[in-house]
């Protein structure tokens, strides 16, 4: 899904990119991390108290940092089904999907929540640091379809809340009805006395919602969402606790579970690969041998003993021999649970829940046990 990244230690530059809400983030005492090019903030206070609002009340996030990318025209959804390996013909209008955009390998390029806002367009969001790849990579793949396409992420700007208390609060800030707004919906409505888009989606495992307005709009839909969400809990959120959340959730993440060396099927997500449609899509035949030959690794879930959280890049080792049988993806002490969590490719005859086996943490060797993802269930 749609990510807005980990955190990251990168210095920030003076060319690093401000989104509309930047100046807010820094009246609110936020640490700033760069992400992709952009100044985000990290967190404001606590991760902690951030992560666990979220899941006990709300918490409000600035996502502008995303990618949105219009395409639109009569063929605009045979375009995409050529485009992309799911079907976006096939969703109704009103609607979203989760989507990937592969390589001619079978490589995952980025993933995508594609809307369709019309019967002749669409709305695309990819990863911050993927939208110009997926821009141009859309552009070509489109070319003579009768289809147009535009890089609209400097018109829009992204706010979600999420957590339980979120439709209590986004629900006061409009007339409408959030009642009929159902999950991976999306609808154009006033919010806030402003003109926006908005999705019931999300990216932390809780209900929520997805606000997508143009840029000027932002500060002040942020500070009447954070007015009302006071009474109720809100937190404003960064990119640490955003991390958490999702990793708990069992959502991966482009650059961690899911990269150019990982297909769909790799990551568990071959659910959204639609083989057979007219015309076929781009990367569908070295897709279709993957699915065949099944995958040599496979995205796994893993628990570990201790409080010392297994983190990207760490191995896995076989109990027994010490052998080296995968590798950890994403990791963290779970917050929700209280123990360390993490994702992991492991080899395929490693999967089975309860199996066994080691990771290395900075020399020490943990025990760890493969369980079902997602880790937290709401």
């Amino acid at each position: 899904m749609t990510s807005s990244g980990p955190p990251s230690s990168g210095a920030l530059t003076a060319a690093a990119k401000k989104t509309p809400l930047h100046a807010v983030h820094a009246g609110l005492g936020a640490r700033f991390t760069d992400f992709a090019g952009w100044s985000m903030p990290v967190r404001y206070t606590s991760e902690l108290a951030e992560h666990r609002a979220v899941r006990t009340a709300a918490g409000i996030f600035d996502l502008s940092h995303m990618g949105e990318i219009e395409v639109s025209g009569p063929e605009a959804a045979r375009a995409l089904d050529h485009a992309l390996v799911n079907e976006p013909s096939k969703t109704a209008v009103g609607r979203a999907r989760y989507s990937m955009l592969v390589h001619e390998t079978g490589g995952v390029l980025d993933d995508l929540v594609v809307y369709r806002l019309a019967e002749t367009e669409y709305l695309i969001v990819a990863n911050a640091g993927n939208a110009q790849i997926v821009c141009s990579t859309l552009r070509d793949r489109i070319d003579g379809y009768a289809a147009t396409i535009r890089d609209a992420s400097s018109d829009w700007a992204l706010i979600a809340v999420q957590g339980p208390r979120s439709a209590a609060i986004v629900g006061a800030a409009t007339e409408a009805d959030l009642a009929l707004l159902k999950y991976y919906g999306i609808t154009p409505m006033r919010l806030a006395d402003q003109d926006v888009l908005l999705a019931r989606t999300g990216y932390t495992g809780e209900d929520g919602f997805e606000i997508y307005c143009r840029a000027e709009a932002a500060p002040s839909i942020w500070q009447a969402i954070s007015s009302i969400g006071a009474s109720h809990g809100l937190l404003p959120c960064g990119l640490a606790c955003r991390d958490t959340l999702r990793l708990e959730a069992g959502m991966p993440l482009y650059g961690q579970e899911i990269t150019i060396r990982t297909t769909p099927f790799d990551a568990g997500q071959g659910r959204v690969v639609v083989f057979g449609k007219p015309g076929g899509f781009v990367g569908e035949q070295a897709l279709l041998a993957h699915r065949a030959a099944g995958p040599a690794r496979v995205l796994v879930g893993l628990t570990t003993t201790g409080q010392r959280a297994p983190r990207h890049g760490y191995a896995v080792l076989d109990p027994d021999t010490g052998e080296t049988v995968g590798e950890v993806t994403s990791g963290a002490l779970s917050p929700a649970l209280g123990y360390p969590i993490a994702m992991a490719y492991l080899a395929a005859d490693r999967q089975e829940p309860g199996t066994k086996v080691l990771v290395d943490i900075r020399g020490s060797r943990v025990d760890a046990t493969v369980v079902p993802l997602p880790f937290y269930h709401r």
